[in-house]
Formats: C-alpha cells, sequence, structure tokens
C-alpha cells in the first residue's frame, strides 16, 4: 500500500525569537530540521502535524565554538559539518565514534545534533506501515491502548536509539533550552525521560538550542551492536570515558538502545592498582546487565541485546584502560 505525505504548511523563521512566536501562536506545529526522522514518521502516519517549523535559517542554531572552556554545539549544527570540523579532538573520542556511527553519509549531511538527541523511541510494533498498525489496534504509544511489547504494563517500552546521547553523557555535556518561559540549562541526562510515548522532558513551545561540553580530561569511547556495519540503528550501544586521577581510574558509562532512555552507570570505586582488572571489569559488566532493560522491541532477543552491550562495555573499557581481553 503506497504511504503519502500528510498535507501540511512550511514555514521557514529567520530567528529563534520568530520559531519560538509560531510554536506558541500553532499548537498543532512541529520544529523540523534536517528531517530524517520526523518526515519520515510523518509518511508512515506516525505525527500529525498541521505546521512544520523549518530551523533550516536560524544562526543561532548553527553555532560551534571550542574554546579553553570547552565546546559549544548548536543544535542545528549538521552530523556532517560536526565531523568535518577543525576542532581538537583528542578528548571527545566517544563524541566523533558516536557521530560516525549516526546512519550513513547521506543521512549525516541532513541530519542535525538536536535532531538526534530529540528522535523518536523505536519499537517493532510502532515503526510500521498505518495499515499494519490499525490491523493490530494500534499500540499505546500512538492511538492505541496497549503496549504490545508488554500487554500487562500501562507504560510504553519503545526504546530510545540515539547514539549521540550517550557520548554527551559520558562527556559531561549540558544542552540549553529556549521556550515561552525563557531560557535555562540542564544537564543532558535531564532532558530524557523513561517514557516510550513521552521521552522527552521539552515543555510545550520548546526548542533545544546548544549543547555544552567542558573541556575534557581523559579518554573516551563509542560502540554500537547492530545487524549491519552502517545504517542501522544500534540494538545497543555504550559510551565508556576513563579518567585517571590519584586514587586510580574513574569510569562513567552511557547506554542507549536497551531503554526509553539513555541510561548512565557510574562505577562506584576507581580501579587501583591493588585491583584484579579480571574481577574490576566483570563487576562493570554485571552493573551494565542491571541497570538497562531491553523489552521486545526488535527481532533480536532482549537478554542477547543485555548480555552483548555488557561485554561490550567491558570490552571498550579495557581498551580505555590499557589492560588486554582475558
Amino acid at each position: 500500500m503506497t504511504e503519502y505525505m500528510p498535507e501540511f504548511e512550511h514555514l521557514v523563521p529567520a530567528s529563534l525569537d520568530e520559531a519560538l512566536a509560531v510554536l506558541a501562536e500553532r499548537p498543532d506545529s512541529r520544529v523540523c530540521a534536517g528531517g530524517t526522522d520526523l518526515l519520515v514518521n510523518m509518511r508512515r502516519g506516525l505525527v500529525e502535524a498541521g505546521t512544520l517549523v523549518d530551523l533550516g535559517m536560524v544562526d543561532a542554531l548553527r553555532i560551534l565554538k571550542q574554546d579553553d572552556t570547552g565546546l559549544t554545539i548548536g543544535a542545528g549544527v549538521t552530523l556532517a559539518a560536526l565531523l568535518k570540523a577543525d576542532l581538537d579532538w583528542s578528548q571527545l573520542n566517544a563524541l566523533r565514534e558516536a557521530l560516525a556511527a549516526v546512519a550513513g553519509p547521506t543521512h549525516r549531511e541532513m541530519a542535525t545534533v538536536g535532531g538526534n538527541l530529540c528522535q523518536d523511541t523505536r519499537c517493532l510494533y510502532y515503526n510500521q506501515s498505518e495499515w499494519w498498525r490499525r490491523s493490530n489496534d494500534y499500540c499505546l504509544k500512538y492511538r492505541g491502548e496497549t503496549c504490545h511489547v508488554a500487554p500487562k504494563g500501562n507504560r510504553c517500552r519503545a526504546a530510545y536509539c540515539g547514539d549521540l546521547a550517550p557520548a554527551l553523557m559520558v562527556l559531561g555535556a549540558e544542552v540549553s533550552i529556549a521556550g515561552p518561559d525563557g531560557a535555562r540549562r540542564v544537564g543532558i541526562g535531564d532532558l530524557f525521560a523513561e517514557d516510550g510515548a513521552d521521552h522527552l522532558k521539552l515543555k510545550a513551545g520548546e526548542i533545544l538550542v546548544a549543547v555544552h561540553l567542558p573541556r575534557a580530561e581523559g579518554r573516551s569511547t563509542y560502540g554500537k551492536i547492530r545487524q549491519r556495519g552502517a545504517i542501522d540503528f544500534p540494538l545497543a550501544g555504550v559510551a565508556v570515558s576513563c579518567r585517571g586521577r590519584d586514587d586510580g581510574l574513574w569510569f562513567s558509562l552511557a547506554v542507549t538502545g536497551t531503554n526509553s532512555c539513555p541510561v548512565m552507570v557510574e562505577m562506584p570505586a576507581p580501579m587501583t592498582r591493588d585491583d584484579a582488572a579480571d574481577v574490576f571489569f566483570r563487576d562493570m559488566s554485571r552493573r551494565v546487565q542491571k541497570a538497562v532493560s531491553p523489552q521486545r522491541t526488535t527481532t533480536v532477543a532482549p537478554h542477547f541485546r543485555r548480555l552483548s552491550v555488557s561485554a561490550l562495555a567491558a570490552r571498550l573499557a579495557r581498551g580505555l584502560a590499557g589492560v588486554a581481553d582475558p
């Protein structure tokens, strides 16, 4: 069955204030940047929008500045442009690897940092054609009353599958947000909620403006599990940072693709010279397993995703610490 784009009005504001004014005046409007997620969902009947507010001409969203205090990335900067930027990447490897892991080269030319962070959650029962969803009585995330992943529950289990969020989390990023009540700045983890149907903590009429990274220290990396070597969303992905201090090596981890929001996993103590490396990383793997809650949102078994991402986390952390695999 052929799917058609619904009718909508396309507006292109010239400034952030103008964009916010349109959102306030038109409750049925949605913001659009690269459109690689939103337009696909509109064509499949998953998003209703009478007006698309195109942010492509808003200069305030395309800022890219690195100085002694850190890095500021406008939400409208494309992934390809960020990857090609002349930046000091030495302490931002997790971000660079996450950027390169998103979809394919042509997607990254259009997709933006803000769009990747604010992308919709995904599920085997949700990301389907209109006729398929209708024949299955829709689902709790959209138009239905039952989550087909967890029918006895009362919450949508669709998974958040963004690659950038976990990398930015372990690097200590914050995001700035503009809206009808003014501007605010929060830790990037506070942008998300564990609810597949309402996973973003953006208020009505708010726009994600920029990501702010402090001057990083230590090393970091990102890896993902997917069925193909490109294009695919992560079945599970993990970012790891390692910071050396006088008392040892401190690790932070963040996981995507398993829950309705990215999940932070902090190791409670550093790895010291007195620690047996195998025991330390085995404990890390177990902590990741306990922290994540993969569901039947993909064709791959949840337990496989849980075990795989915990093993990947330990392997990446070993690499950062310079410890050989057992």
